[in-house]
C-alpha cells in the first residue's frame, strides 16, 4: 500500500463528508470520486482540491470512472437514496439494492481485487448484497455498520458519568436500526463494569441507561428531522475505518461482517466488534452476552435475514 487509493462511489453529503474528513485527516494519497451525475463529481474534486493548500495532505482528488477502481486499495460506497422523515433503513432495500446492481458489476469489470467499504443503508443488508454479488471472502466485504452508534453512545456515556468518551468501552451491536442495542453487561468505564461503577455512587441511576439507549437509537431520525440528513458523524466514522485498514491498526470497530458460527448465526451480516487491519476483518469477537442480550441479537439478525431473503440477489 505504497500508494494508498481509495475509490469513492457517491457524491452526496455522505460521501463528501468522508471525502472533506479524508482530506483533513490525510486517510489516503489519491481519491477518486465516481459519481452518476460526473459533473458533480468534477465540482466536488474541484473544491477539495482548492482546500489542498490549508491542508497537511498532499491527496490526489479527483473525478474518474470505474476504469480507476481496478487498482484501487479501498472502495467506499455511499451511493444510494436518502433516507426520508418517518423512512426506517430497512424501507430503503429495495430502492437501494437496484442501485448495487450497476455498481458492483461496474467494480468488478475493472478487475478491483481490494477492500469494499459500504456505508448506504440500510447498510447491513447492503454490506451482504456486496459480498453475494462480488463473490469476494468475507474479510474483504465491509459495512459501517453499528461503528457511528458504537461512537454516539460513548459520547452519551461521557456526558452522563463526566468522563472521556474514549475511556468509555461500550458497544452497540445488532441491525444498524431500530433492532439495535446495548450489551450493557460488557460495558466499562476504563476497566471498571459500568453496573459496579451506577451500583457504587448514588449519583447514578440504572434507568438513565435505558433513556442512554434510546437516545443512541432515536439519533438519526432526530437529526433527520432537523436537518434532513446525518452525513458529518458517519462520514468520520468511515475514515476511522479506512485508517485501521491502511494503518494495520488491528483495532476493534463494530463493522458490520459476515457471521460465521458467532452467536449460532450463519451468514448474516451484523454490527458486532471486529479486529480490523490491511486484509479487512481479520476476527470477529464474540462477546459473552447473557441470555437477555443473545435473544435481542439473534432477533436482530432474524430481521436482516428475513429482509435480504426476500430479494433476488445475483450470486457471483
Amino acid at each position: 500500500m505504497d500508494n494508498r487509493k481509495v475509490v469513492l462511489i457517491g457524491t452526496g453529503m455522505v460521501g463528501m463528508s468522508f471525502a472533506y474528513a479524508s482530506l483533513n485527516q490525510n486517510a489516503c494519497d489519491e481519491l477518486v470520486l465516481i459519481d452518476i451525475n460526473h459533473n458533480k463529481a468534477v465540482g466536488e474534486a474541484m473544491d477539495l482540491n482548492h482546500g489542498l493548500a490549508f491542508s497537511k495532505s498532499s491527496m490526489k482528488i479527483y473525478a474518474g470512472d470505474y476504469n480507476d477502481c481496478h487498482d484501487a486499495d479501498i472502495i467506499v460506497i455511499c451511493a444510494g437514496v436518502n433516507q426520508k422523515e418517518g423512512e426506517s433503513r430497512l424501507e430503503l432495500l429495495s430502492r437501494n439494492a437496484q442501485v448495487f446492481n450497476s455498481i458492483i458489476s461496474n467494480v468488478l469489470k475493472s478487475g478491483f481485487n481490494g477492500i469494499f467499504l459500504v456505508a448506504t443503508n440500510p447498510v447491513d443488508i447492503m454490506t451482504r448484497i456486496t459480498y453475494e454479488m462480488s463473490g469476494f471472502s468475507k474479510s474483504r466485504v465491509i459495512g459501517t455498520g453499528t461503528t457511528l452508534d458504537t461512537a454516539r453512545l460513548r459520547y452519551l456515556l461521557g456526558k452522563y458519568f463526566h468522563i472521556d468518551p474514549r475511556n468509555m468501552h461500550a458497544y452497540v451491536i445488532g441491525e444498524h436500526g431500530d433492532s439495535e442495542f446495548v450489551p450493557w453487561s460488557q460495558a466499562l468505564i476504563a476497566t471498571k463494569p459500568l453496573y459496579d461503577v451506577i451500583r457504587d455512587n448514588s449519583k447514578f441511576n440504572i434507568k438513565d441507561l435505558d433513556d442512554i439507549s434510546t437516545q443512541v437509537r432515536t439519533s438519526a431520525q432526530q437529526i433527520i428531522k432537523a436537518k434532513s440528513a446525518t452525513y458529518y458523524g458517519i462520514g468520520m466514522a468511515i475514515v476511522r475505518i479506512v485508517n485501521a485498514i491502511f494503518q494495520n491498526e488491528n483495532s476493534v470497530l463494530t463493522v458490520s461482517s459476515k457471521m460465521s458460527g458467532e452467536y449460532s448465526l450463519i451468514d448474516v451480516f451484523i454490527g458486532n466488534p471486529c479486529i480490523i487491519n490491511k486484509t479487512g476483518v481479520t476476527a470477529t469477537l464474540e462477546l459473552k452476552l447473557r441470555n437477555d442480550e443473545l435473544i435481542k441479537l439473534r432477533h436482530s439478525a432474524d430481521i436482516l435475514d428475513k429482509s435480504f431473503l426476500s430479494l433476488k440477489v445475483p450470486h457471483n
